[in-house]
This record gives structure tokens, sequence and C-alpha cells, in this order.
């Protein structure tokens, strides 16, 4: 009876319910799995080529031309010279001297500031949470500074006749410092005595953030593997070699390439405490640019020096890379 009357009332026969379909995704709405990640990487690599793939092929490009003011006024064509740049920058002595100073200048500053951060950072972790914060907050000032601001910062406080430095060695007893007077010594003016500035420049600037670095990684390593240490009687420098440090390896190992690409490339502190004028003072950066745009511009010259100095940065990089994992093979 109410079988009739419901089809009755609905004019039709009454439908019965069939299997459950799967659900399965749109046509076309979805990807492979595998394939997510890649895709997901395709707006950075696009980035990444527009601002550093593009320059640097460019660069490469213009290292085997002749580039000067005709040719960037347009009023002709850049023309092929082969490895012409190449080789004459390679007879030129002021490359020798570039070469020496950026690679003596890294192999002190690098070990300087991961040492000096290092030991920040280990500080940091002992102390109380309110000033570890303090600290932190005061140190970052510094790596905040911008790289100009920080040449000027330091050619004032060595300047000859108004800077601090000689202000504060003639409060010095002269037994203690070898002179009695120190006004007018001129600091910025022998390259020794520029890269004696530089790198306290550049080891002020950088410690911060590998304490910051290491201070992170320090926070990663169980508190229980130090105070089995304390108990076994393990002293300070010992807990570090054998816990700290070896724990923090992979941390330690961007740190160093990191501070090797910055080092090598110094330019904006340097050209501010000297300038371009004394070639015994250059590095590798400070001789491409002056190469490239002092007059007369010679920009594949310029050019071919940036390729060369980014050659030995990606020999040293890798170099550094493959020993540390035959250490971890180890």
């Amino acid at each position: 009876m109410t079988n009739t009357s419901t089809l009755a009332r609905g004019g039709g026969r009454a439908s019965t319910p069939g299997p459950r379909r799967a659900n399965r995704p749109a046509r076309g709405a979805g990807l492979p799995t595998w394939s997510i990640p890649y895709v997901l990487l395709i707006p950075g690599l696009l980035v990444i080529g527009a601002l550093l793939l593009y320059p640097l092929v460019q660069m490469v490009i213009i290292s085997f031309q002749k580039v000067g003011l005709v040719q960037i006024s347009g009023r002709k064509p850049a023309t092929w010279v082969g490895i012409d740049n190449y080789t004459n920058i390679l007879k030129n002595e002021i490359f020798w001297t570039s070469l020496r100073n950026t690679v003596v200048f890294a192999a002190i500053a690098v070990p300087l500031t991961l040492i000096l951060g290092t030991a920040v950072g280990v500080l940091l972790h002992r102390l109380g949470k309110k000033m570890s914060l303090f600290v932190i907050i005061g140190i970052m000032f510094a790596w905040a500074v911008p790289p100009v601001a920080q040449g000027v910062i330091w050619r004032w406080l060595f300047d000859s006749e108004a800077g601090v430095i000689n202000w504060a060695l003639n409060l010095l007893p002269a037994w203690l410092t070898g002179r009695a007077d120190w006004t007018g010594q001129p600091w910025l003016n022998d390259a020794w005595s520029v890269y004696m500035v530089l790198i306290i420049c550049v080891v002020w600037a950088g410690f911060p953030f590998i304490a910051v670095s290491v201070l992170a990684g320090l926070k990663g390593i169980p508190a229980e593997l130090y105070e089995a240490a304390k108990v076994d009687g393990s002293g300070a420098w010992r807990t570090f070699r054998k816990i700290t440090f070896p724990l923090l390896k992979p941390v330690f190992a961007v740190l160093t390439v990191l501070s090797i690409i910055w080092d090598f490339k110094v330019f904006a502190q340097l050209y501010v405490l000297t300038g371009t004028s004394n070639r015994e003072a250059y590095n590798l950066s400070m001789y491409a640019v002056t190469e490239a745009f002092k007059a007369p511009p010679k920009m594949g010259s310029g050019a071919a020096i940036a390729v060369v100095l980014t050659v030995i940065l990606l020999i040293v990089t890798a170099a550094y890379i493959r020993q540390m994992f035959k250490q971890e093979e180890l």
C-alpha cells in the first residue's frame, strides 16, 4: 500500500540505490605525486636564472670580447678577441698581487671569523635567556650594518688625524706601544695596514652571523650529553672537541663555505678604506672593477678577472666539500 501511494504521488518508478562509484579526481585536475616537488621549484629556478645565471653567462661571453667606450655607446659592436683578455691579465703583475692579497686575506679572516663567532655562540648558549637575547640584539647590529657603512666606520676609527685608534694609543705608555705620539699615523696608506684594518672590519661584521648560527645548532644538542660529560669530569675544551664539534660539523661546513665566498669577494669595505689609487692593496674584486670601469674602461678584461675569481671560488669550495665528505666516510 505504501509503495503504491508513493508511486502515485511521484508519478514514476521508485529508484533503487546502485553501487557507489569510486572517488576519482576530475579529468586533468591533478599531477603525478612525484612531479609536485619539481613543479614547486620552477618559480625559484626562474628567479635564480634571471638574477644569477643570465648575468653569469653574459659575463663569460664579455670576457672573450673587446668592450670599451665605443662598444658601450653602441657605435660599434663588440669584437671577439678569444682568450686575449685572459692572457693579458695573467701577464699583468697587478693580477698576481691582487690574487696574493685575496688569498692571504681570506686565509686569515675566515678562521678568525669562525673562531670568534663560535666562541661567542658557545657563550650565548651558557648565558641566561634574557642576557643572551640582549647580547644577540647587540651583536646583530654589527652584522646588519651595510658594507659601505662598515668601511666608513673603520676608516674614521683609523683616520690619521682624527681617528679614535691614534687617540687611544696616545693614552697608553710609550713602553707598551713603542711610540710616544701616534698622531698622524697613516694606517690606510700601506697595503699591509689597510688589510689589517680590513680584517678587523670584516671579522667585526661577520662573527655575529656565525655566533647566532652556532647558537641555533647548540640548541638542538641534547643537554643530557653535556651532563654526562660533566659527570665524567670532562673539561670545556674536551667537551667541545668530543661532543659539540662533531655534532655541529654540518653547521660549520656551511658557515665555512659561506665565509670563504664572502671574504674572497670583499669589495665595498676595501674600496671605502683605500679607494683605487693604491694598486698594491688591490684584491681581485677591486682589480676587476677598476679594469672594467676606470678610464679607459675595459669591460672584457674586467669580466675575465671576474670569471677567474668565480672559478677559484668554485675550486676552493668544491675541494673543501669533497674533503668534508671524505672525513664523514671515515
